[in-house]
């Protein structure tokens, strides 16, 4: 993220700064640990996707240096993550924080 500031708020919640942007314009990352049994594999990875379809915010997924829409069932696909693998959910919209929670429920599976 090019022109970017990076800082933890202390609640495992980063947020990215935009030169030029106000704080409305703030994206939410968060690092998870993968808990589902079966990993992402397909099944899960196109839940994954339904429940990031519901929400108006960007989603995206990373991993080792690859970035995927988690709106997306092909790029959720080509991420392999499997049970207890890290990866970071980075998520912009006016619906972040309920998306993330929504995400990280799903995810650990909680």
């Amino acid at each position: 993220m090019e022109n970017s500031v990076r800082y933890s708020s202390g609640s495992g919640f980063c947020r990215f700064f935009r030169a030029g942007l106000d704080e409305e314009d703030i994206m939410t990352s968060k690092e998870i640990r993968i808990g589902l049994s079966s990993g992402l594999e397909a099944r899960p990875a196109a839940m994954l996707v339904q429940v990031a379809s519901q929400y108006e915010s960007s989603i995206y997924v990373e991993s080792e240096e690859k970035r995927v829409n988690a709106k997306s069932i092909m790029g959720m696909m080509t991420l392999g993550l499997a049970k207890g693998q890290k990866l970071e959910l980075l998520i912009d919209g006016e619906d972040e924080e309920t998306a993330m929670k929504e995400m990280e429920n799903y995810l650990t599976g909680n």
